[in-house]
């Protein structure tokens, strides 16, 4: 931000936010990717993932198709995770409606009443107290939301798979700073009389805008939403008798910005998603991936999302702005499969970035899926936050694949703080 404030923070709409981001996008959560399975098994897939939808998470997997695979379409798979411990949908519509009154307050007072405000002010010192009350209740709180979906075709072949995706995710932020005068100012009212008289005799000569004039705390909204679509190749090597997998997906990359920043008594959550709060930006980057079959039930890969850096400037509202930071995201993971069962782990080495304003995290996983059915896989994990910033989920899900052409995934999580999460994904094999 352009402006050296202390930060507080607040949220709003989280759940139609979510929805919105992933409608109005190919727009997950912790990572730069959803899929269903993976997500249900902690966020893990880097290593075992299958190759119809690995190419959303490492696109060497994509090499790893059997001789009887085939053409696999993933249509579509989405995911949404939301933090809402305070219910801050319900307290910045409160904030809204309060200041609302608080003005209605004034309106009501008529030029008559100047000369005898003392016998009615107790209403409008018992409505600076509770907006008082309020802005302070918003110090420290915070919810958030994030969503992603994704598309695939993948063609498996034994000199080069190919695979088409399109695919992106979306983080919404919002914080507040919460001037202390305007606290001050509100307690002035709420403890003295004959100042509340006198704040409500100018209301009256001026308009009840006189009021809003005098309060100055600011709530920001900030939404990313990065969109990518690429063509993914990958290839078969081997190094003795190691079977390496290479893939790599150049793309172009689409980002738009939300930087809703306004004063507090004007927020509306039906707004912050306006043109004139939004820039975009276009360019390339490229993801990159390997892995290994070390034995006949291991497997390591690596995958690298967002080889290019990039930083984009939101637009500058009201004398703020901030900046969205695209980084390589590197993820190291090691599966153990068979007939039955895999294990799986993901870790970042690197850091997930994002806007400037907050605190970058770097997450770890693991998870399990359990065979009982040949059409039946339930599977469960843990995320973890190794930064300590974000919240800490536990994750499970079902899969189900009639006939072994079909298959739905469906995931669900709930973390610390009011966590909850759900994912599906629709995938046909032909």
């Amino acid at each position: 931000m352009t402006r050296q404030t202390p930060v507080k923070k607040i949220k709003l709409s989280i759940t139609a936010l979510a929805v919105f981001l992933v409608v109005t996008s190919e727009a997950r959560a912790a990572n730069t990717w959803t899929e269903a399975r993976g997500d249900a098994m902690g966020g893990t897939g880097v290593a075992s993932a299958h190759y119809g939808s690995g190419v959303l998470i490492n696109p060497a997997l994509l090499a790893k198709a059997q001789p009887e695979d085939t053409v696999t379409v993933i249509f579509p798979t989405v995911g949404a995770q939301i933090s809402d411990k305070d219910n801050l949908q319900d307290e910045i519509d409160n904030i809204s409606d309060r200041i609302d009154y608080y003005k209605e307050v004034i309106n009501d007072f008529g030029p008559e009443d100047l000369l005898n405000l003392g016998e009615s002010v107790q209403q409008f010192q018992n409505a600076a107290g509770e907006l008082a009350n309020q802005l302070e209740s918003l110090e420290g709180k915070i919810a958030t939301a994030r969503a992603g979906a994704g598309l695939a075709v993948s063609i498996p072949s034994d000199m080069l798979s190919v695979a088409f995706v399109a695919k992106g995710y979306a983080h919404a932020r919002v914080s507040s700073w919460i001037d202390q005068e305007d606290i001050t100012y509100l307690r002035g009212i709420q403890g003295s009389e004959a100042i509340a008289i006198d704040v409500a005799r100018d209301a009256i000569l001026n308009g009840s805008d006189e009021i809003t004039d005098n309060l100055h705390s600011t709530g920001f909204g900030r939404v990313a939403i990065v969109s990518d679509y690429g063509v993914a190749f990958a290839k078969q090597f081997d190094m003795g008798s190691v079977p390496v997998f290479f893939g790599v997906t150049p793309k172009l990359q689409k980002t738009w910005l939300y930087n809703y920043s306004v004063p507090i008594y004007a927020y509306d959550s039906s707004d912050w998603n306006s043109s004139r709060y939004r820039t975009d930006n276009t360019g390339f980057n490229v993801d990159a991936g390997l892995a290994a079959d070390l034995s006949e039930n291991w497997t390591v890969g690596l995958s690298g999302q967002n080889l290019i850096s990039r930083d984009i400037n939101a637009k500058e509202v009201n004398g703020f702005r901030d900046s969205y930071e695209i980084t390589p995201l590197v993820t190291a993971g090691i599966a153990w499969h068979s007939g039955m069962l895999t294990l799986a782990a993901d870790g970042d080495l690197t850091e997930t970035k994002g806007f400037k304003s907050e605190d970058n995290s770097q997450y770890a996983g693991v998870g399990a899926e359990v065979r009982p059915l040949p059409w039946l896989s339930v599977r469960a994990g843990y995320r973890t936050d190794m930064k300590g910033n974000d919240n800490d989920v536990f994750t499970a899900g079902l899969g189900f694949a009639p006939f072994n052409r079909v298959h739905i995934d469906l995931t669900g999580i709930v973390g610390e703080k009011e966590t909850w999460g759900a994912g599906a994904q629709l995938k046909v094999t032909f």
